[in-house]
């Protein structure tokens, strides 16, 4: 076995646990231990996504145990590719919280490693069960960064946060019961089969299983109408935190489209595709929701997190229409909107340190004592994120209009993507304006701009031109990241060899 395959979880666990347990670890010490860490992680993922790349699919039996009997974790095009968006985002909040804001509470880099560990057993895991502890994992560690550093807003937002993913735990748990009651089996390959396989009696419950599993995810992804928890916890995070958070809603977004096309999929009998007709009326609608709360934020951080709703919304939409080039483009657009995403929250946070208590309402402030500079980041950021050309959201964008067959959903689609892309560019341009030329006449002595936090701001948001020049391979990638999810026979394969005992 490829024993590279099982590091991107080990790594972050024994870090994350040293820095917990190490009392005598100094700051600057824990500073390099999380950062040399996340480096070597980022430098695996690459490894892990040449080998992807390839074209096989990788299996790791942890104990030795082969499936469907031993926990398995599973190597593929897709979860290579979220492998590396993860790191690379990881990395450059770990840059930029090193500055200061790992101080603001205790244990940061701890759990800032245990999130790690959490997302990427998400994305590697071949076994419904283990989804839900490494869900867990990175929900019990996104707690307490959400509440990193105090504050009332903070403890308001992390307690709706906490109740409402502890209620989609519990139906987590309940839904694998059931279908490991009826399959059973936990293994997500081994369960298809048996799924396929089931009898008439069996499948009403197998049905409500999945759309159980449905709302899991939903909740997870944050689309309509479970997304309500997100504005306020994504606004009230440190800058870090919700950089880091960007890609929190992709594990819910992933986890359908693993789920809903291994097990409930083409071959899942009479419950083939069930998901679809639920998916694309609510994918349009979480697009037009999450437009509307953009218009109406009274702030830079509640904009942006509802900026985070339509790109959710925009890639369920991509999802449900179901054909390998709305998913290519939704693949493509996954990796522009977590970077970018990311990095505006890092532009929020260095406009917010140069207008004091106004922080990053969109109210009147005072002027900024680097506006050409901060306004270019903010500027680049806008454009990516709306969808404008030349960055990569207008190719993200482009690519997914362009997959939609002339029809009913084209008429759909459309309109809602364009005057969500107009409306987006109203709201980015009314804070813009409200934030560099609605200011004052003074300002702030103490504010300064610390270089770390903004070569790591400038160093996401630079990703998206980096897209821009790298869209055809990309692009391919995606488009084999499409046909290899779809091929059932070879995940089953990889997975159970000849087949379920």
């Amino acid at each position: 076995m490829n024993h590279a395959l099982i590091l991107p979880v080990l790594l972050p666990m024994f870090v994350g646990s040293l820095l917990l347990f190490g009392a005598r670890l100094n700051m600057t010490a824990k500073r390099s231990l999380s950062l040399a860490a996340t480096t070597i992680l980022l430098l695996l993922s690459f490894l892990l996504l040449q080998q992807a790349n390839q074209g096989d699919l990788q299996v790791y039996a942890l104990g030795a145990w082969q499936a469907p009997f031993g926990i398995v974790l599973l190597l593929d095009r897709l979860s290579a590719l979220l492998l590396m968006v993860t790191a690379v985002l990881a990395l450059f909040a770990l840059l930029y919280a090193v500055r200061g804001d790992d101080e603001r509470g205790r244990n940061f880099h701890a759990l800032f490693q245990f999130q790690l560990m959490g997302i990427n057993g998400a994305f590697l895991t071949g076994d419904l069960f283990n989804l839900f502890v490494f869900f867990e994992i990175l929900l019990i560690a996104s707690y307490s960064l959400l509440l990193h550093g105090g504050g009332a807003e903070r403890v308001r937002a992390g307690l709706h946060y906490v109740i409402l993913n502890l209620v989609g735990s519990s139906f987590f748990l309940i839904a694998v019961g059931v279908l490991y009651g009826i399959t059973g089996t936990l293994n997500m390959a081994d369960m298809a089969q048996r799924v396929a396989a089931a009898s008439a009696d069996q499948a009403p419950l197998l049905g409500a299983a999945g759309l159980l599993l449905l709302v899991v995810f939903g909740l997870k992804a944050a689309f309509l109408p479970l997304y309500f928890w997100l504005p306020r916890a994504y606004a009230a995070a440190s800058a870090p935190v919700a950089a880091l958070f960007a890609i929190m809603t992709k594990v819910g977004l992933y986890s359908i489209l693993r789920v809903f096309t291994l097990i409930f999929g083409d071959e899942a009998g009479s419950l083939a595709n069930m998901a679809e007709d639920w998916l694309w009326p609510l994918a349009l609608l979480t697009i037009a929701c999450g437009v509307v709360g953009a218009l109406a934020a009274g702030s830079l951080h509640g904009l942006l997190a509802y900026l985070v709703v339509v790109s959710v919304g925009t890639l369920l939409a991509g999802i449900a229409l179901g054909t390998p080039e709305s998913q290519a483009a939704a693949l493509f657009y996954l990796v522009h909107s977590t970077w970018i995403g990311g990095g505006l929250f890092l532009v929020a946070d260095l406009i917010a340190r140069q207008r004091g208590a106004k922080a990053t309402r969109l109210v009147q402030g005072p002027e900024l004592q680097n506006p050409h500079l901060l306004g270019g980041l903010f500027f680049v950021g806008a454009i990516a994120v709306a969808g404008l050309p030349p960055f990569s959201g207008f190719i993200g964008k482009l690519l997914l209009l362009r997959a939609v067959e002339p029809g009913l959903q084209a008429l759909l689609l459309w309109p809602v993507v364009l005057v969500g892309g107009l409306a987006t560019v109203i709201a980015l341009s009314r804070a813009g304006s409200t934030l560099f030329w609605r200011v004052g006449l003074h300002q702030l002595d103490s504010a300064e701009l610390d270089r770390g936090r903004l070569l790591a701001c400038a160093g996401l948001l630079a990703l998206s031109p980096l897209l821009v020049g790298l869209a055809a391979p990309l692009l391919e990638y995606a488009q084999a990241t499409v046909g290899q999810l779809h091929d059932l026979s070879l995940y089953r394969q990889a997975v159970l060899g000849g087949g379920a005992p």
